[in-house]
């Protein structure tokens, strides 16, 4: 196997690939990458068992097929710290040199053979979804998921769809992120399930694979894993086990509640500065809504206390509801800072329920207020 490579795109390629990679595993040769050369392509694959990736890779010339695995962090390493346009890969079975204008690198070689499968995208049947809409699905729900709750499916993003929509739910059961947006069936694909949980780190590998520039992504849903596919990159993941929390039953039917319209910027502003007298042991915010404006007020015996007035649209019933300003701040960041959303509020006891225009919606559960 000979390669010359433009290095800037291989290492673009590597580091897509690397997290992947188990940096420590009881078999150590998932701490390779596998790099498969053809005629016309150049892939590297890699997988720890549980997730796995397959990427086409840019800028190589290719003098002579073959296969090779290669250490992760030594290769990543390397194509760092050169500086050369091009960089030469070579492996006969027994060494493998990466070569520079000015470097060489001798490294050790393991039997490709013995890596494991990396899964290939050939379904005929699947989902298709805007890319821009994906990355922004996942965006929208993967913060507010819990990897460290000892309920297990809480540590990932459990999809759903009826064919015509596609909807991502994140939640740590305390808020719960909602966004939803239109999909589109090729075949007669696989439904998605109950369990159709993706892990957070499966969907983080997903969000960072997906370029903006791509048109369409393809997603196929098997029994106990999902296959996404990208005009670059192929990632396979296992599911989460575990039932995920009813979220339908979290988004509450109001009648009478107010619904208060709030800039994203103005409003995210005044919480920071609420929340600057806030500890881990008084983490929370009075929300008081009123005769047009806004009042947050935070306090704690040992920092001091905070009072912020924002003029808002509303002149409904005095509301005054506790918050963690953590929560929504969380929520803030994922929005354009001149976009506006609504917040539902019944009282100071019930969920607030924040929505956008785009199918967005959040759920925070107040903090008692006799904190």
């Amino acid at each position: 196997m000979k390669i010359v490579a433009n290095r800037e795109k291989l290492l673009h390629a590597f580091q897509t690939v690397a997290p992947v990679a188990p940096t420590r595993s009881p078999k150590a040769i998932l701490q390779n990458i596998k790099l498969d050369v053809a005629a016309d392509a150049c892939t590297l694959m890699a997988t720890d068992l549980e997730v796995g990736i397959r990427f086409a890779v840019e800028g190589i010339e290719v003098e002579q097929p073959g296969t090779v695995l290669l250490r992760t962090d030594k290769l990543v390493s390397i194509l760092r710290e050169s500086s050369d346009e091009t960089i030469e890969i070579e492996a006969d079975g027994k060494h493998t040199t990466v070569k520079g204008s000015r470097s060489k690198f001798n490294l050790p070689v393991a039997n490709p053979s013995e890596y494991p499968p990396v899964p290939s995208f050939d379904e005929s049947s699947c989902y298709e979804v805007p890319a821009r809409l994906l990355k922004e699905l996942i965006r929208r729900t993967l913060f507010a998921t819990d990897n460290e709750s000892s309920r297990y499916a809480l540590g990932g993003i459990k999809l759903e769809s009826d064919g015509e929509t596609l909807i991502a739910i994140g939640t740590d059961g305390r808020r719960l992120s909602k966004m939803e947006g239109p999909i589109n069936k090729v075949g007669d694909p696989m439904e998605f399930g109950e369990a159709t949980i993706v892990p957070a780190g499966s969907m983080r590998l997903i969000e960072r694979t997906v370029n903006d520039d791509d048109a369409e992504v393809q997603i196929a849903v098997r029994q106990n894993e999902v296959l996404v596919k990208t005009p670059r990159a192929t990632i396979y993941t296992r599911l989460l086990e575990g039932r995920f929390p009813g979220w339908r039953d979290v988004f509450p039917t109001r009648s009478e509640s107010a619904k208060i319209e709030l800039s994203v910027g103005p409003f995210g502003a005044a919480v920071r500065q609420a929340a600057i007298v806030t500890s881990d042991e008084s983490r929370g915010v009075d929300f008081s809504f009123g005769n047009g404006t806004l009042v947050l007020a935070g306090k704690t015996a040992d920092i001091g206390q905070s009072h912020v007035e924002l003029p808002i649209s509303y002149d409904g019933d005095d509301i005054t509801i506790a918050l963690d300003p953590r929560y929504m701040l969380d929520f803030l960041k994922v929005l354009d800072a001149e976009k506006t959303f609504t917040l539902d509020l019944e009282n100071g006891d019930a969920a607030a329920v924040c929505s956008t225009d785009d199918g967005y919606g959040y759920v925070v559960m107040p903090l008692a207020r006799d904190r």
